[in-house]
């Protein structure tokens, strides 16, 4: 049976004390999680018995780092049901969606093709596209939100026109929690003949993604929000795909051969790697992958949505207290996001402090979804493995307090 008071005996952070004298309640893990001691050994151990660049050497050490590097590599491969050679380690999604973009727009897009998103989109994937749009001449479409903004606009695939050549959309919201229906949307797109993005990096630690189901060409997401290190991600995409872009970044290792006027790539997936890889943050992608695949990844969505249904149950007894996104559980990942009527968004997050519960306040990397919402800022509470009931009655209580502090009645 899983017992998140368990899985917190993993979790050397958990156990410090605030400047406040009391543990800390975290729930920003839609931000970034923490990292279990199987993860942080993996990366020590590394570095005391395998530190060397690969892919370089024919000494035994680099051979080691590379068989490291390359099993890493498989391991993430095998997470989202692709195959080593699908896989490319970027620093973050933002970077991996930057790739894509650029890469595509590089081989395939003109000016006055179309790109299409939604109104629930993190920053990594609107930005690339408006730089592209000012660079390129490329222009940008979005998908609606329903008028209770907790999903895609019904006939949303009445978006998909002859101009449009991408179609790249979240798997799930780090606002509304709201899980898209991503094989539909692929579906739709390649019946109009688009290239098909996948954002999965809040989907990924919660659900079992296929990107072979799922039928996109490129799928995404970041390693420091399951578990695993900073600085480490990666990229799916279609082998073809791959063979048929163009590099993003220039430098060693990516390349086959190079003179002074000229140059060939290397095979993919090197071909998008350039320069001293982070081996460190692969390894400790491998040992995150390996450490949620023990838990089973089915468990922790479980977990999650008892989480959350906690907290809503919670917040519905706050009559200023207004939810965004979708309140079936089955219909989210484990992210709350939340406004107040009486209490700006920051003031909450400072009482919240003062009772050592971390959550985040602002837009989170969303601008234009909140704008869509008539908000300038939400607070929003995101769950993971280790959380559990008792610091749902933490994060209740410290909203009862900025309550009382602020004279809301």
């Amino acid at each position: 049976m899983y017992s998140a008071q368990q899985v917190r005996k993993d979790f050397p952070f958990l156990k410090k004390k605030t400047s406040k004298g009391k543990t800390l309640v975290y729930l920003d893990n839609a931000a970034t999680t923490q990292k279990p001691v199987q993860v942080l050994r993996a990366i020590m151990e590394y570095y005391e018995e395998k530190n060397a660049n690969p892919h370089r050497g024919i000494y035994e050490l680099s051979e080691e780092a590379t068989e490291e590097y390359e099993s890493s590599r498989a391991a993430a491969a095998q997470f989202v049901g692709a195959e080593s050679g699908e896989i490319v380690f970027v620093k973050n999604a933002t970077e991996g969606m930057n790739l894509i973009a650029n890469s595509l727009a590089s081989a395939f897009l003109k000016p006055g093709d179309r790109v299409l998103i939604s109104a629930m989109e993190h920053h990594a994937n609107i930005v690339p596209w408006l730089l592209l749009k000012q660079r390129k001449g490329i222009e940008l479409d979005y998908i609606e939100l329903s008028p209770d903004g907790t999903k895609l606009e019904e006939n949303w695939e009445k978006r998909i026109t002859a101009k449009t050549k991408v179609v790249s959309m979240t798997h799930a919201s780090n606002v509304l929690g709201t899980i898209n229906d991503v094989r539909a949307i692929c579906a739709a797109a390649k019946e109009k003949g688009c290239y098909t993005i996948i954002d999965g990096a809040q989907a990924a630690p919660h659900l079992q993604a296929d990107v072979k189901k799922i039928g996109c060409d490129f799928y995404v997401f970041s390693g420091h929000k399951m578990l695993a290190p900073m600085g480490i991600g990666a990229v799916y995409g279609r082998k073809q795909l791959l063979e048929e872009v163009p590099p993003f970044l220039g430098g060693g290792d990516m390349i086959r051969r190079v003179e002074r006027q000229n140059a060939e790539w290397n095979e993919v997936p090197w071909k998008f790697e350039a320069g001293t890889p982070n081996v460190e943050g692969a390894v400790g992608l491998k040992a995150a992958i390996n450490y949620l695949q023990k838990l089973g990844l089915q468990n922790v969505r479980k977990h999650g949505e008892k989480l959350t249904f906690e907290t809503l149950k919670m917040l519905h007894a706050f009559k200023h207290v207004r939810i965004l996104g979708p309140e079936n559980t089955k219909e989210k990942v484990g992210t709350v996001a939340f406004t107040h009527a009486k209490i700006h968004p920051h003031d909450i997050a400072s009482v919240m402090n003062e009772h050592s519960v971390a959550i985040r306040s602002g837009h989170h990397c969303t601008m234009p979804l909140h704008q869509t919402l008539g908000l300038a800022a939400s607070s929003r509470a995101s769950f993971y493995a280790y959380n559990t009931l008792e610091e749902i009655e933490r994060f209740g209580n410290a909203l009862e307090d900025a309550e009382r502090i602020f004279g809301v009645k």
